[in-house]
């Protein structure tokens, strides 16, 4: 009764769970609803799990779920929510590991594996190991441990292909010959734990929204790899869903950005140079004001748009942005938010991050709905981003953003922008936005600068 009818229901209930968590999760205002849903998912899915007969002892189990449950609720206790790519890029990394450990497992149980599940294990460790080791890479460099720029050598596309190519000729090797297993899986297990590692560190830090959803897929696969080699429906289901949807998150990435995962994940490969100081086109002279200078406007404005980027996450802008969105709408002020699918650096960052600061939903606009508002609105105010609001992107052939869809502010009436410095961004190619006419830029802090221009308007 317990294996034929339970434990199946109880899967049964949590792919169910997985599904409308992840139909949840596509916008923001069901989001949280969708988390709480996904989670009840795999409670369930764990309980099946612990249910089974082939557990006899729960004392390594239940040291591992108040571990994990601790640690988990230190994370998301101490964590700031300007870390949560960080954070992600681990989850991904540890998802990727217990795949790893469970597939190796598998292959020290002294079970006799046939040539599927010693096909599945391979596959398994393969990926698992990518996964954790790259995402480790992905961590560091978006926590400054790493450079942020590509680390590139000479020949490092034709040393990737042969360490891959390596570990797959290893793999088949072992599949045909089982015999040969034991002698082997440490090599696999080694040559793909630097095959991950070298796979992410070409890639630079601006990149690093399309590489954390692609190995989030990544574990995703690894997991539904996993789940046949243990014969767990559960995992097979929720992994799938993570790789597919994983996958459909990573395309979406590379369509904003416009440029093919192939360009981000190999073409920049040969490119060792630093573009931090390049600039092209002519130089131009861009106006500046003080936040002071630009309280009058600011006053006289029916509609702002606010465009955030990195450059918010960094400040920790985003409550003070929050106050000045309050402070402008008790003015008279209709005030919306302008979010471009890669703005920050992990999907949804700018999301989260408003989120934190309690902005409204409501007030978050995805690119293709806000970009005809931008004719009709007094100022639009960018905070931190570049290359996302580059006019270059519509017109300039020759530039490397050029087709990119980017967020129209440079025809809202006014265009304030706060950055730093003239610095370009990823592109390395000088912002044209920073010299029209309608543009004023404002340098310093974001948090700061948005500060005073509050302080300002009260």
């Amino acid at each position: 009764m317990l294996e034929s009818v339970i434990i199946p229901l109880l899967y049964l209930a949590s792919a169910v769970c997985f599904i409308l968590g992840l139909k949840q999760l596509s916008h923001p205002r069901t989001a949280p609803k969708g988390n709480a849903t996904a989670a009840a998912g795999m409670l369930l899915a764990v309980v099946g799990t612990l249910l089974k007969a082939e557990i006899i002892d729960f004392q390594y189990i239940i040291i591992g779920l108040v571990a994990g449950g601790a640690i988990g609720a230190i994370a998301a206790k101490r964590v700031e929510m300007t870390s949560m790519p960080q954070l992600v890029a681990l989850f991904n990394g540890f998802g990727g590991l217990s795949s790893l450990l469970v597939a190796t497992s598998e292959v020290y149980a002294g079970k006799t594996l046939g040539t599927f599940t010693l096909s599945t294990v391979s596959l398994s460790i393969l990926i698992g190991s990518i996964t954790f080791s790259g995402s480790l890479v992905a961590f560091a460099k978006l926590q400054g441990i790493m450079r942020g720029m590509p680390l590139v050598f000479r020949g490092a596309r034709l040393f990737n292909g042969f360490l891959i190519l390596s570990v797959i000729l290893l793999t088949v090797y072992t599949i045909l010959n089982p015999a040969e297993l034991f002698t082997y899986i440490l090599w696999i297990i080694a040559l793909s734990l630097v095959s991950g590692y070298y796979f992410v560190v070409p890639i630079g830090g601006a990149d690093m929204p399309v590489v954390i959803s692609l190995l989030n897929s990544f574990s995703g696969i690894a997991a539904a790899s996993t789940g046949f080699v243990i014969a767990n429906d559960a995992l097979i289901i929720s992994g799938a869903l993570v790789g597919a949807s994983g996958i459909i998150l990573t395309n979406i990435m590379c369509k904003g950005m416009n440029r093919t995962l192939w360009n981000v994940l190999f073409v920049g490969i040969e490119d060792s140079g630093d573009k931090s100081g390049a600039v092209t086109g002519p130089q131009q002279t861009a106006k500046s004001y003080e936040p002071e200078d630009t309280v009058v406007l600011f006053e006289n404005a029916k509609q702002v748009v606010i465009v955030p980027g990195y450059g918010m996450a960094v400040a920790q802008a985003q409550h003070m942005v929050h106050e000045l969105q309050k402070t402008l709408e008790a003015k008279g002020a209709t005030v919306k938010y302008a979010i471009h699918p890669v703005a920050g650096r992990m999907p949804g960052h700018m999301n989260v991050l408003l989120a934190e600061a309690n902005v409204s939903y409501d007030k978050l606009y995805d690119l293709d709905d806000i970009n005809p508002d931008f004719e009709e609105t007094d100022i639009a105010l960018v905070i931190g981003a570049n290359d996302v609001v580059n006019p270059a992107a519509r017109h300039d052939t020759s530039s490397p953003i050029f087709g990119m869809p980017i967020l129209d502010v440079d025809k809202a009436q006014t265009v304030f922008v706060l950055k730093r410095s003239m610095n370009p961004g990823y592109a390395g190619i000088e912002n044209e936005l920073f010299f029209n006419e309608n543009t004023i830029m404002i340098f310093g802090d974001a948090k700061e600068t948005v500060g005073r221009l509050t302080a300002e308007l009260k």
